[in-house]
């Protein structure tokens, strides 16, 4: 048997043709009889074929990108507006709330699985009727209604935002805000936040109120333009 096969490769090897068999072993993997060129003998290897990965497309929430306020644009001012209304909660606070929250990322996830721009537990998202925590309409509905819940709760808004952080029974049960490092400094931090934005707010305002309401043609200076005898064009203000 080993002649004959001998002969048969020497002489397809002569006629310039290699014997090529192919036994699969695997969807992957195949057994390949080849002639080698120099000793004319069969020589047995195994080809593995190369696996087809399929295109891995990473969402905003995978890559963790932090989104800044501007980035979020008006639509989330919009939202927030909507919300705040809706349940006589303070803009100004919910903005807040959402800077220190996510810093305004609608993908944003914590480590204890806090999702969306104002990162809600899946129980108080479930218990908010929230579908998606990551729809920031949904999110920001859900999370001001919470927020005013807890405002009416407490009867104070410093006590309200560490509900929100450690949860109600932690404050209930300290009848305060609780001794926790991070939710002492979430309650600072929100709490700094929103008083720049009501100053903020404030100077706006006042200087909105210090500058004249209808303001006439006659306070600015004319542009008055002439001509010379040379044809040359002169502009001055009277």
């Amino acid at each position: 048997m080993r002649v004959c096969l001998g002969l048969i490769a020497a002489v397809m090897a002569a006629s310039g043709m290699e014997p090529v068999a192919e036994i699969p072993i695997h969807p992957r993997v195949a057994s390949v009889v080849r002639t080698d060129p120099h000793s004319g003998r069969l020589i047995r290897s195994v080809v593995v074929a190369p696996r087809s990965v399929p295109e891995r497309v990473v969402s905003p929430l995978a890559s963790g990108h932090a989104i800044s306020a501007a980035e979020a644009g008006s639509g989330i001012d919009e939202m927030v507006e909507q919300s705040a209304g809706k349940y006589h909660v303070d803009p100004l606070l919910v903005h807040s709330v959402i800077e220190v929250e996510s810093n305004y990322n609608p993908y944003a996830v914590s480590p204890k699985g806090a999702e969306g721009l104002m990162q809600l537990i899946p129980s108080t998202a479930h218990r908010f009727g929230v579908k998606n925590s990551f729809n920031a309409q949904e999110n920001i509905e859900a999370g001001v209604k919470y927020l005013k819940y807890l405002q009416n709760l407490f009867g104070d808004d410093r006590k309200a935002l560490a509900a929100y952080n450690a949860g109600e029974g932690a404050v209930a049960r300290y009848k305060s805000i609780p001794p926790y490092p991070e939710t002492m400094n979430y309650v600072y931090q929100v709490g700094k936040k929103y008083g720049e934005a009501r100053r903020a707010a404030e100077n706006k305002k006042s200087l909105k109120a210090a500058l004249p309401a209808n303001p006439t043609h006659d306070e600015h200076p004319k542009l008055v333009q002439y001509v010379d005898n040379q044809g040359r064009l002169y502009l001055r203000t009277r």
